[in-house]
This record gives C-alpha cells, sequence and structure tokens, in this order.
C-alpha cells in the first residue's frame, strides 16, 4: 500500500510540474506567440492589441482627411494580411497562425452579431414615415444597381469563378454587393461634412434606411439560396425567417416594451435586469437565424429594430455596448477579413481592368440611379448628384456581404480581394466628391430653410440701417437668443433672463411708432455635441423627443413660466467645431434681435490644485480670480469655449452679448435690485451696449451709471492697485495662431469712419442727455456723466471700486455693460492696459481678445461683479 501511495505521489507531482514548467511563460523560455489551444488567450491578447493599436494610429491620420474610420480599419485589415505584413518571414506563422484563426473568428462574429444590433437600434423608422414618398422613391434607384452588378456577374464568372460554382448564386451576390448601401459608415460620412441637418442630409439617411433594410433583405435571399439544397428548401427558409420576423416584430416587441415599463428602463435607463434580457434575446435569434439556414447577424439585427424608442431607450442601450463593439470587436473583423484579402493576386492587365470596370459600374450605377430618382422628387441637379454620390458609399456593409460570399465559396480570393478594393476605392471617394458637389455656400438646411431670401434680406437691411445709420432713438428688442450648452449656464441665463424681463409699454423710452411692443421671447438654444459615437448620431435624429425630454431646457422652460417670460426651447446636435455656426444660422433664421452667451468657468472640484492655492480655497474664488489666474492658455475648457465664444462674433449676423458670471453665492442671491454700470467709449459696439442698458432700466429694479470717457493726450501709463494683491504668472503674452478671427483686430481708424463713428456717438448720446428729451422713467434711473482723462481705464476701474463700495452697504448687485470694441473702434486702450497687466498680473492673450480691453482690465483687477461684453451685428457698413 505504501509503494502504491508513494508511486502515485510522483505520479501527482509529475503532472504539477508539468503544468507549472507550461504556465511558467516567458521566464521558463516559452514563446508567448505559441499556439496553445487550450489556452488560446495570451496570443489572442497579443493579436487584439496589435489590431487596435494599428486601427486607431490609421484613423487618427485619415481623420484629418474627413475620411471615416472604417477607412482606417480595412485598410489595417490589409496591411495585416498576405498583401503587406503576411510577407515578412514569420510574421503570420508568429502572429496569425492558422491554428488561431478559428479563435479571431469566433470573437470576430460574436462582435459582429452585436455590430448588427446596434445598427438595428440607430435604423429609425419614423424618419422613412416622415419622407416615406422621396426615401422610397430614392431606394428604387438600387434596382438599376441591381441590375448592373447582374450584368457585370457574367464576364465576372467567365473569367475567375470554377464552373462548378452556381451562377445564379454569383449573380446574386454581385447583385446585392452592387446595390447595397453602408448606412453606419453614411451616417459617418454626413456627420464629418456637417450634412446631417441639411435637406440633402435628411434625404440620404431616410433614403439610406430603406436600402439598408431591402439590402439585408436581399441578402438573405442569397444566403438561403446557396444554404438550401433545393428550391423548395430555400423557399422554407424564407418563410421561417419571416415567421420569426412577425414573431419579433409583434408579440415579442410588445412584450419587450411591458417589461421596459415595469423595470423602469424607460422613465430611468435600461436596468440591469432588462439588459440582460436584451442581450439574451439578442443571441438567441442570432442563434435560430443561423440553425435555420440565414446567418446569425439577421437575428441581432431584427432585435435591434424592435427595441423600445421611448425616452431614448434605444440611445442608453447604444451607449452601453458601442465603445467595446467599435473598439475591440469591428477591429478584429475588419483584419479577420484582411487575412483573406491578398492584393498581390491583383497582378495581371485583365484583373486591373476589372477593377476599374467594377469600381466605375458600381459608382454609376449609384450615381445615376438615385440621383435621377432625386432629381424626380424636386432637388435640384446639384443636390441631386449629392445624394447619388453618398448612395454610392459601401464600406462595413459591402464587407459582410463579401466575407458570406468567400465562405460560401462563391467567390474566390481573387474575386474578394478585387470587390474589397472596390469597396474601398468607393468609400474613400465619397468624402472629396460630395465636397467639390455641394460645397458650404450651396447647402441649404433642412431647418429653417424655409425662411425666404426676402425676409433675410429685410434682415440685414434692418441690421445696417441700426447700426450704420444715424439713430435717433433705440432699437427696442424683443427677441433674445439665449445659448445654452452647459449645466453651470442655468444659474447665469436665468440670471440674464431676469435681466430682460419685460416692462410695460407705457415706461418704454421709445413711441408706439418708433418700436414694436411685441412681448419679449426668449428662446433657448440647447447645443449638444455630435462626436463619432453611433448614440450621439442617434441623437441627432431624435431631436423633438430630446428637445422635451432634456433637464435643461425643462428646468429653463419652467423657470420663464413662473417668472411670465415666454421661452420656447430649440435643440441642435452638431460637432464642437460647428457650435458656432449654429448659433450664427438659428439667430438670423428665428430673426433674434441678440444673443446672450454665457461663459461660466468650469466646476471648481475639478479645477487643477495650483489654481485654488493662487486664490485660496475654491469656495472663496470668484469666476473671474478664474478667468485671471489660469489663462486661456492653460485650461483646455476655456480654450474651447473661448474659440466657440469668438466663433459666433465673428459669424454672427445679429447683436451679441457675453454674460461673463462670477460664481453665485447666497448672499447676491437675496438682493433683487440691479445697477448697471457702462463706461461709453464710443463705436458700434459702445453705442449697442448704451441702447441695451437704456432698455433694461425701464424696469423698477434696475438702475444704472453711464459715464462718457474721452480720451486726451498726458500720461501714458497707469498704476492700479488691485482690490486683492496676488502672485500671478503673467499669461498676456501668450499667443495661440490657431485661434485667430478676422474681428480679433481694430479696424482702420481712417478719417471718414472716424468722423461717421463720432456723429453717430453724438448723436445718441444726445438722444438721451440734450435738453429736448423728454423725461422717462427708464432715463430717470440712469446717472448720465461725462470725463476726459488720459488714462480712462484706470478711470473705469475707479468708478467701479467706488460703486463696489458703494453697493456693499445698499442692498443690490452691480454688473458692467461694456462694448467689446475689436471693429470700428475709435480709440484703442492696448497700451494702458499693457501697463495695467504689467502691474496687476497676467491674462491670457487670447482671453483679452475675446472680451476687448475694457473687460479685460477689469477682470486683471479681480472684479467681483458680473460682466456683459456686447459686439454689434458684424454686417458691412
Amino acid at each position: 500500500m505504501t509503494l502504491q501511495f508513494g508511486s502515485f505521489s510522483d505520479q501527482v507531482l509529475s503532472i504539477a510540474r508539468r503544468a507549472v514548467s507550461q504556465q511558467g511563460g516567458l521566464l521558463n523560455g516559452q514563446d508567448p506567440t505559441a499556439v496553445n489551444t487550450s489556452d488560446p488567450l495570451r496570443l489572442w491578447i497579443i493579436q487584439m492589441g496589435i489590431i487596435v493599436t494599428l486601427c486607431q494610429l490609421l484613423a487618427l491620420a485619415f481623420k484629418k482627411i474627413r475620411q471615416p474610420k472604417v477607412i482606417a480599419e480595412v485598410i489595417a485589415g490589409i496591411i495585416l494580411g498576405p498583401t503587406a505584413m503576411g510577407r515578412v518571414p514569420g510574421f503570420t506563422q508568429h502572429i496569425f497562425p492558422q491554428q488561431s484563426v478559428s479563435y479571431l473568428s469566433l470573437t470576430a462574429n460574436i462582435g459582429l452579431v452585436l455590430f448588427l444590433f446596434l445598427v438595428g437600434l440607430e435604423i429609425d423608422t419614423t424618419i422613412v414615415r416622415r419622407n416615406a414618398r422621396i426615401s422610397g422613391t430614392i431606394a428604387t434607384g438600387m434596382i438599376l444597381s441591381f441590375g448592373i452588378g447582374a450584368g457585370m456577374s457574367k464576364p465576372l464568372y467567365d473569367h475567375f469563378i470554377n464552373p462548378s460554382t452556381s451562377y445564379g448564386h454569383f449573380l446574386l451576390f454581385t447583385g446585392v454587393s452592387y446595390s447595397i448601401t453602408a448606412f453606419p459608415v453614411l451616417c459617418r460620412i454626413l456627420t464629418a461634412l456637417n450634412l446631417l441637418d441639411t435637406r440633402v442630409g435628411l434625404c440620404v439617411l431616410s433614403a439610406g434606411v430603406a436600402n439598408d433594410v431591402i439590402g439585408w433583405i436581399l441578402l438573405a435571399l442569397a444566403i438561403a439560396l446557396v444554404n438550401a439544397g433545393s428550391g423548395l428548401t430555400a423557399l422554407w427558409v424564407l418563410l421561417c425567417v419571416a415567421g420569426w420576423a412577425l414573431v419579433l416584430f409583434f408579440p415579442v416587441r410588445w412584450a419587450l416594451h411591458w417589461f421596459a415599463r415595469r423595470s423602469g428602463s424607460i422613465e430611468s435607463g435600461p436596468t440591469v435586469f432588462f439588459m440582460t434580457v436584451t442581450m439574451l434575446l439578442v443571441f438567441a435569434s442570432a442563434f435560430f437565424t443561423d440553425v435555420i439556414g440565414v446567418q446569425a447577424i439577421f437575428g441581432g439585427f431584427l432585435v435591434g429594430m424592435i427595441v423600445p424608442r421611448d425616452n431614448g431607450l434605444a440611445i442608453a442601450l447604444t451607449e452601453k455596448l458601442e465603445d467595446m463593439v467599435s473598439i475591440i470587436f469591428l477591429p478584429l473583423y475588419f483584419t479577420f477579413s484582411g487575412l483573406s484579402t491578398n492584393l498581390g493576386l491583383l497582378n495581371t492587365g485583365t484583373i486591373w481592368g476589372f477593377v476599374f470596370a467594377v469600381v466605375f459600374t458600381d459608382w454609376a450605377g449609384k450615381f445615376v440611379g438615385a440621383g435621377l430618382t432625386s432629381r424626380a422628387v424636386g432637388f435640384k441637379w446639384r443636390e441631386a448628384a449629392t445624394i447619388g454620390s453618398l448612395m454610392s458609399c459601401k464600406g462595413l456593409v459591402e464587407l459582410i456581404v463579401l466575407n458570406i460570399g468567400l465562405q460560401a465559396k462563391i467567390l474566390t480570393q481573387q474575386v474578394f480581394s478585387l470587390f474589397v478594393l472596390e469597396a474601398l476605392i468607393l468609400t474613400f471617394a465619397t468624402s472629396p466628391i460630395v465636397e467639390w458637389l455641394y460645397p458650404p455656400h450651396l447647402r441649404v438646411r433642412a431647418i429653417g430653410g424655409d425662411l425666404s431670401n426676402a425676409r433675410k434680406e429685410r434682415r440685414k437691411s434692418m441690421d445696417t440701417d441700426k447700426h450704420s445709420s444715424i439713430a435717433t432713438l433705440i432699437s427696442t428688442k424683443t427677441h433674445f437668443t439665449i445659448v445654452l450648452d452647459k449645466l453651470e449656464h442655468l444659474p447665469s441665463i436665468m440670471t440674464i433672463t431676469q435681466l430682460i424681463r419685460p416692462a410695460s409699454s407705457s415706461s418704454s423710452v421709445v413711441s408706439e411708432k418708433e418700436a414694436d411692443h411685441l412681448p419679449p421671447v426668449v428662446d433657448a438654444l440647447r447645443l449638444i455635441e455630435l462626436s463619432d459615437r453611433t448614440s450621439a448620431l442617434m441623437k441627432s435624429s431624435q431631436t423633438d423627443a430630446l428637445m422635451q425630454a432634456d433637464p435643461l431646457l425643462s428646468i429653463f422652460r419652467t423657470f420663464g413660466e413662473l417668472n411670465d417670460v415666454p421661452v420656447s426651447s430649440s435643440l441642435v446636435v452638431v460637432t464642437q467645431e460647428n457650435f458656432a455656426t449654429s448659433v450664427a444660422d438659428h439667430a438670423s433664421d428665428h430673426n433674434s434681435d441678440l444673443v446672450f452667451i454665457p461663459w461660466t468657468p468650469p466646476s471648481f472640484s475639478s479645477a487643477g490644485a495650483s489654481t485654488v492655492d493662487l486664490a485660496g480655497s475654491a469656495s472663496q474664488m470668484s469666476a473671474f480670480d478664474f478667468f485671471k489666474a489660469s489663462g486661456i492658455n492653460d485650461n483646455p475648457s476655456m480654450a474651447l469655449q473661448s474659440r466657440f465664444i469668438r466663433g459666433v462674433f465673428s459669424r454672427s449676423p445679429v447683436d451679441v452679448a457675453l454674460f461673463l458670471d462670477r460664481r453665485p453665492t447666497t448672499e447676491s442671491a437675496r438682493h433683487s435690485r440691479q445697477h448697471v454700470i457702462l463706461p461709453f467709449f464710443g463705436g458700434p459696439d459702445d453705442r449697442l451696449a448704451l441702447e441695451f442698458v437704456v432698455q433694461i432700466c425701464a424696469s423698477s429694479k434696475t438702475t444704472a451709471t453711464i459715464v462718457r470717457y474721452s480720451k486726451i493726450e498726458g500720461e501714458s501709463e497707469s498704476s492700479v492697485e488691485a482690490p486683492t494683491k496676488t502672485h500671478i504668472p503673467d499669461f498676456g503674452r501668450h499667443h495661440e495662431a490657431s485661434m485667430t478671427f478676422p474681428d480679433t483686430v481694430y479696424g482702420a481708424a481712417n478719417t471718414t469712419m472716424r468722423l461717421q463713428s463720432e456723429t453717430a456717438d453724438n448723436i445718441l448720446w444726445n438722444n438721451f442727455t440734450g435738453p429736448n428729451v423728454s423725461p422717462t422713467p427708464a432715463l430717470s434711473r440712469i446717472d448720465f456723466s461725462t470725463t476726459s482723462t488720459p488714462t480712462p481705464l484706470k478711470s473705469v476701474i475707479e468708478l467701479v471700486s467706488s460703486e463696489q463700495a458703494r453697493r456693499n452697504r445698499l442692498d443690490g448687485r452691480l454688473l458692467i455693460v461694456t462694448g467689446r470694441s475689436r471693429w470700428l473702434a475709435v480709440e484703442s486702450h492696448q497700451a494702458e492696459l499693457d501697463a495695467i497687466v504689467r502691474d496687476l498680473g497676467g491674462i491670457g492673450q487670447e482671453f483679452r481678445k475675446t472680451v476687448g480691453d475694457v473687460a479685460s482690465a477689469l477682470v486683471v483687477t479681480g472684479s467681483q461683479d458680473g460682466l456683459i461684453v456686447m459686439q454689434a451685428a458684424n454686417v458691412p457698413t
């Protein structure tokens, strides 16, 4: 017994030693790339790391030329395949050995099922229903593409396909490959080219949905015919697929909708239990469609289409899955395709002739088919050509078709490589062709596109008269657009709304003949950033639902109702670089009189530690301390906000006001009265500020001090002590050329311009201070004065300091209103501001350009009061 026990122990120890030696890995001299079928994780991680890294690097490069990420992923797959890296000795044997392909294929296909589920979530049938006639008509253009593909299938079959392969099957796959449009890639191209909110973009989205659904049906038909042994079996397969679709679209869809409501997923987002049930349903559907003879991807696609869209549930589901699918799984699928792509097989003149023929005929079929049908439904020739070019986009969807054909042995590797190259060329060419056919100045936006040119010209004429002529009365503003893009802007926006609340017509400073007594309207424009995520694209197509559910807009609408302020709301989903253009277009289309932009520093919890140390604790730091301490150049979020604000300044066809709000405190919230200080130097911006201050003083709770400054020769520099001296690094000399706008330099102060501006200044000033001015309640609340000084900025700072001390003794808040004076300015304060900056510390040069010299001087001195910087509409005089 002892011997037997000892022998058994030796065997156990021997097995343990072998196991340990096998797990020792690199330290035991083992090759980490060696295939271990019982534990393939190590090699899979190496493959995944190489694939994802290469895809991301290429994606960064192609993003510079506005190409979708799919281009980078396809090229990465080709590079890692036999076309390029496969020619390096030992690369394929160590990184992608044949024994590991099955594991890579499994992971890639799991990701593909999830991706098709996301595609199903992305398809919004309401878009098709809203544009049923247009989308249906344009989608019929795929008939021409299918016919051309069927015609090209004959010479391709005769030259490259084995006669044992059914020609009917090859014809069907070729026709589907020609007629299909890559809807997911199409959405991303529309995003990159800023076409989502145009008539062409909405039309292409609608037609793309219909085209995509028809294409998947055709592909299912092709697969059923290939997998079936006879025509009767294929019919049974199709009937089973149709029956399963009906089961999903009716009883399962109703049950899923009931379950989403019962679990609270619609009200509060998908719960863990709802996510579990949905994922099980996705893979159960994929299993069923696979076992009946159709690819598993169709099961995931169908489940994606039945998920409830209520309250953004589909968007929330997409947000939970999209990153993992797009970062990990899809690149693996493209690489798996790339391993089957060998462009080296395209090595004869004949095959290259077919490459060019396939590329041209495929593009021409879509261009002509979709273009002519678009023209038939009322689009202009240039728009129709753009739609035709966009519908020729291929991308991922064609690669799926080709991979299925290759696995079914309908396509040879040579023909597969030919079609992969064709899909790559057509997808790559879509963006530059569309940019050439449909440049930005010719685009017609779907939102506000019904405005007539006559109305726009009338608006432009009104603006020109208002700012270039010598006005005799103020122009009362009744329509305000307030930009809302961050939660922290809500307090500032509420402050602005209280400031511009309508006063009774009896207190107006203008007569009924000189101003329209329409109730002021506040339009809250909600900006949401459009990223390259699928969920962001889904939001862009569901703006109406988002606008009703958006918490920021809901809070502001409620605030308006409680304060008797008519509030309308709008929401746009655009890329960050198009925020400014969207604001300018919205203001023009909605005939706004003034655009308000709040600028509040980011949350202090996220501020750098050095910023907090400079000015004390975060709770004691004002917004202006933050602007002064951190500087534009040191804070990326402030740099983006500055770029956005200056973009609005340079593009807006209407007046703009920038509100730099201090951090709200409990003390300031108790004050209901407002005292306004306006330093008036002259120029269109200051005239606009003067008119605005007079208008808001119609409220009995608002008073103002307006001082007109004129600069005289004398002391050229000033020395000003800040209320609280701090040691702050000088950012004043920093400059970022990438943020330069045309409005950041003073206009040429020639004699004619100076005389015109001074005359307009004098007449407007006399309208309020002249001996023949009729007293009004608004003017009675304003203290007008004039002063001449060689250091006007120093005088403004002293005025604000004295008013601050006075407000501390009285019940009220202080607000400073100033013109930006960045164009058509009469005087430049740059030399005096430089002296103040040297004495008190620096601010970023870009910040100075954004708010102007007067506002910059107040920020440098550590002013704790709200500040409104105004710029008159940028209309040529």
